[in-house]
């Protein structure tokens, strides 16, 4: 298992295109993709779910990989939520 921790710098949040974007991104993995805030989670692939978070600008979120491709999920992921979040 994986985990890195971020903090949302686009100003909306996550909101519908960023989400989908993530969704989209997530389901290339064969590995379980975790986005948690506080007490709240949902799987990455979830796109409903993601937005229910409620993750707005400045917030931190973790991200938890785990499965058999869980090094290039790891890689990936950072790499998504640095140049689109």
């Amino acid at each position: 298992m994986k985990k890195f921790t971020y903090e949302i710098k686009d100003q909306l949040g996550i909101h519908a295109r960023p989400a989908g974007m993530l969704v989209k991104e997530a389901k290339k993995f064969e590995s379980s993709i975790v986005i948690r805030k506080e007490e709240k989670e949902s799987g990455a692939t979830k796109l409903m779910a993601l937005m229910g978070l409620g993750v707005k600008c400045g917030d931190k979120i973790e991200v938890e990989i785990s499965g058999p491709d869980e090094e290039q999920a790891f890689e990936e992921m950072q790499s998504f939520f640095s140049e689109n979040l």
